[in-house]
């Protein structure tokens, strides 16, 4: 492991003590013991069950999303994409790296291109969680335990404002791919000034990224299909959240997990290993500010949340991970390559691709995306 990234891990875990500090202030640990000791057990085995199915979900959108590049069987896309959540929990940003190289190293497509399926996938996460955020917010009837103030008026400011932000960076890539000569007839010109060691792996890379974008054009009927396959997941993922506060005795409307979606796309975006901190602060927030919900039974269900929804991805993820051929270790050097160099290359062997694995880095938004 690098210097560098051993100081990266250093304050991501701090960063995730600081955080739990916070999560743990005020808390009685006897009641917060009882409440863990009393949860319901059927409830918290349908967490663990959305969670399978949420990744299931994942893999069959995947597919949809890559179909304009290659068609990839439903069982490929499954074991890369749990290999992929799972290492992103385990090494930072290593599922950027791991997904697409999986994928592209038995299949007629670059690693590149794979990777603009990620990025596409995160943006219509984002976009399917502001719409469930905005039917919460504007259209579905305010729940009575709802407590209304000051909260209630910055969650709509902060909505639009990343709805704006999410809109840009869709019409960024449209824009990229439709004119794609042109953009990188423009890039050519700025990376002649470059050794051509340099110059000719990221224009390739570029070249290949472009590609990827090709689900953009799709007809409406295959975008619509993608879209629809994107609230599946979403509702899977509230469903698990649902069940989870129901283990806990909190009878909240199935709809008040949409508000809390907002709250943990946010805390899972904090950079720390397997979302320690971030996630549990966002969870518990989410339950005691708009719903009044008691301190500690807040947090067991937080804690209860996070461990159900990613234990089961670390014991697929490793089982899928020993038979892809891969080791922690072998993870841990490809997201180190990617985060030194930012640019892949390919080379064909008897038909097939074989991907380097150092694929630019994206941060997760999805948390459950990728994160």
């Amino acid at each position: 492991m690098s210097g560098s990234r051993r100081g990266r891990l250093l304050a991501a875990g701090l960063l995730a003590l600081l955080l739990l500090g916070l999560f743990f202030r005020g808390v009685d640990w006897h009641e917060l013991v009882r409440a863990l000791r009393t949860a319901h057990p059927g409830w918290l085995a349908a967490v663990v069950l959305s969670t399978i199915l949420v990744y299931a979900a994942r893999a069959w959108r995947w597919g949809y999303l890559l179909a304009p590049l290659a068609r990839v069987p439903f069982p490929r896309l499954f074991s890369a994409t749990v290999v992929g959540f799972m290492t992103g929990l385990v090494v930072p940003r290593a599922g950027e790296v791991v997904r697409p190289y999986l994928v592209a190293r038995r299949h007629a497509l670059q690693a590149s291109a794979a990777f603009a399926s990620i990025i596409i996938e995160r943006l219509v996460d984002l976009i399917t969680v502001l719409v469930l955020f905005s039917l919460y917010l504007y259209v579905l009837p305010t729940p009575g335990v709802q407590k209304e103030g000051a909260l209630t008026t910055e969650l709509k400011r902060a909505g639009v404002l990343v709805a704006l932000a999410a809109i840009a960076v869709l019409a960024v890539l449209v824009t990229f791919h439709v004119h794609a000569e042109r953009a990188l007839s423009v890039v050519d010109r700025i990376l002649r000034r470059l050794p051509e060691r340099l110059a000719a792996p990221v224009n390739h890379a570029l070249r290949s990224f472009g590609e990827g974008l090709a689900v953009l054009q799709a007809p409406g009927r295959h975008l619509a299909g993608i879209f629809a396959q994107s609230v599946l997941v979403w509702l899977l993922i509230a469903l698990g959240i649902w069940a989870n506060n129901r283990a806990f005795g909190l009878d909240l409307p199935f709809h008040t997990t949409f508000l809390m979606l907002g709250f943990l796309t946010v805390g899972v975006a904090v950079p720390t290993p397997g979302m320690v901190g971030g996630f549990h602060v966002a969870y518990q927030l989410a339950l005691t500010k708009p719903y009044g919900v008691d301190r500690d039974v807040a947090a067991a269900a937080g804690i209860a949340c996070h461990a159900l929804t990613n234990l089961p991805v670390l014991v697929l993820g490793l089982w899928f991970l020993g038979r892809e051929g891969l080791t922690m270790g072998r993870v841990a050097e490809m997201a180190d390559d990617a985060a030194h160099r930012g640019k892949d290359h390919d080379d064909s062997h008897t038909g097939r691709h074989e991907h380097s694995a150092s694929i630019p880095a994206l941060g997760d938004t999805s948390g459950g995306a990728d994160r």
